[in-house]
């Protein structure tokens, strides 16, 4: 069993040369890495070095996903991004040199200066929602967006650290954070993660509106005395109105802020690109309010992004393709050059989107042992970040007495594993037998909802279709909306199901 204790500081490297960098001092250190001020004597600039603490680094599985990751993020150039410089490996330590951003993070500030001015907050919002653009066209998602992860520099400039790279270990029992887990903090965390369901764009911006909550107020809209608390609040409770808890904030504020943050994926907007959007529209009202700057002095960056959600790749296609349309016969062969590139750009693309690394909840791989987590939530998450039956299994195992929940939520992770990862329905049977004899004794109608999707689409791929019939009947219209909203894996699974029942 880990020890939930913060592991004990690692030597000071201050003083070493590793290749191009000289290491001045250490900056910090957290439960993942510590990080140090270098100097990149090739170029004379100073960075910043994250060194992966020496007990991680014995671990190969984490220590690749760590480097695969990183090469992942390294690809998101963009100004309001903490750049990526190199992920390289001296002796036995690991380390990511990134671009050194001189300032502090807005956990820090608000500690300091309590509640922020909402003129602030729009231009935070601002350019991290700028910043979620980039990774949304790359299809990227950061998992662990919070203030801790937002720096703002000395020249007033946002950058987003971490994206898929947020790792910690901590006593905070606030904090849903084990070694080689990433979960974020349930303080920010949206209702889809919490519960393991497939997060997109929308997550981030769940977590960024809840950020901005608790920028604006001073405190997060959800709180509580453990994690399981505040995560059972970001499923269930409706926050305080941020016009009740601060009055001298524009209604429209709120009103975007509270809906960046709705429970339900769908009632946010659709994307990063959507939200800038009506940021725009949002700072033109608040310089007509003479709250806030107005949209003039954004970037060209950010009024593109906020011009459409189609992605910079989309529409530099577009661009070529309409340039090669309008060189007319007089120059073809231009026009065939123009059309080849954009193929080729396009099969980069998708090429791109095919080899790229997989992220942490988003693995699949597999795993022979099972290591023992401090809690039940990091064992789940850990079931999370492994995708193999045994991790699923442990959970329930490791900790018997966990609440119920945690394992009513293993088990939808293990049918799920099932049913959409290997293929193995027989196996599902028995799991969703408990999950619907749970359904019943608790009156839970989204867990009898997801036992009966699973037992049609179980027992329809095993040919049993007279019992995968009985379980389509126990669907009502309701049961399959809340399934097309919360499980939309499912969901897919099971339409393509019941179109076979109906052959």
């Amino acid at each position: 069993m880990m020890d939930p204790t913060p592991a004990a500081p690692s030597p000071d490297l201050t003083g070493h040369e590793w290749g191009d960098y000289r290491i001045l001092r250490r900056l910090g250190s957290g439960g993942m890495a510590d990080v140090y001020l270098a100097e990149q004597r090739s170029l004379g600039r100073q960075v910043a070095l994250k060194v992966l603490r020496r007990e991680l680094a014995r671990d190969a599985t984490y220590v690749e996903r760590f480097s695969n990751e990183a090469r992942a993020a390294a690809s998101l150039v963009h100004p309001n991004i903490v750049q990526i410089i190199e992920v390289g490996k001296t002796k036995d330590l690991h380390f990511i040199a990134q671009e050194y951003v001189p300032g502090k993070n807005l956990s820090q500030l608000m500690h300091r200066e309590g509640p922020f001015e909402p003129g602030l907050v729009l231009d935070i919002l601002r350019q991290v929602t700028s910043a979620l653009c980039k990774a949304h066209e790359l299809r990227i998602v950061h998992r662990d967006l919070k203030p801790e992860n937002i720096m703002l520099s000395h020249s007033g400039e946002v950058k987003v650290a971490d994206f898929g790279l947020a790792r910690a270990l901590s006593s905070d029992t606030k904090t849903l954070t084990q070694v080689g887990v990433a979960m974020g903090t349930p303080l920010y965390m949206s209702p889809e993660q919490i519960e393991g369901r497939p997060v997109d764009a929308r997550s981030d911006i769940y977590s960024l509106g809840v950020t901005c909550y608790h920028l604006l107020s001073g405190v997060p809209p959800h709180t509580g005395d453990t994690a399981l608390a505040i995560a059972m609040q970001h499923l269930n409770s409706t926050p305080e109105p941020l016009t009740t808890a601060r009055p001298d904030i524009s209604a429209t504020l709120s009103a975007v802020v509270h809906r960046m943050f709705a429970k339900q994926p769908g009632q946010r907007p659709a994307n990063p690109n959507e939200l800038l959007s009506e940021l725009r529209e949002l700072a033109s009202e608040a310089s007509r309010e003479g709250w806030a700057d107005g949209p003039e002095g954004w970037s060209l960056v950010e009024r593109t992004a906020s011009n459409g959600s189609r992605s910079g790749v989309n529409s530099q296609l577009d661009e070529l393709m309409k340039a090669s349309a309008q060189l007319g016969e007089k120059k073809r062969n231009w026009g065939r050059v123009l059309m080849g590139v954009a193929a080729a750009l396009l099969l980069g693309v998708v090429l791109g989107a095919v080899t790229r690394p997989r992220f942490y909840l988003a693995g699949r791989t597999q795993v022979s042992t099972v290591p023992k987590r401090s809690s039940a939530w990091a064992q789940l998450y850990h079931a999370k970040l492994t995708e193999s039956e045994a991790a699923w299994l442990a959970v329930e195992k490791e900790f018997p007495q966990a609440p119920t929940y945690l394992h009513q939520l293993a088990k939808k992770g293990l049918v799920r594993h099932y049913l959409i990862v290997t293929g193995e329905p027989k196996e599902a049977l028995p799991v969703l037998r408990d999950l619907r004899q749970m359904a019943i004794s608790e009156k839970s109608p989204s867990m009898e909802a997801f036992a009966a999707a699973g037992l049609c689409i179980a027992n329809q791929q095993l040919g049993r279709l007279a019992k995968a019939q009985e379980a389509q009947g126990q669907l009502t219209a309701d049961m399959r909306d809340k399934l097309r909203r919360r499980e939309s894996q499912l969901y897919s699974v099971l339409q393509t199901s019941l179109g076979k029942l109906g052959d």
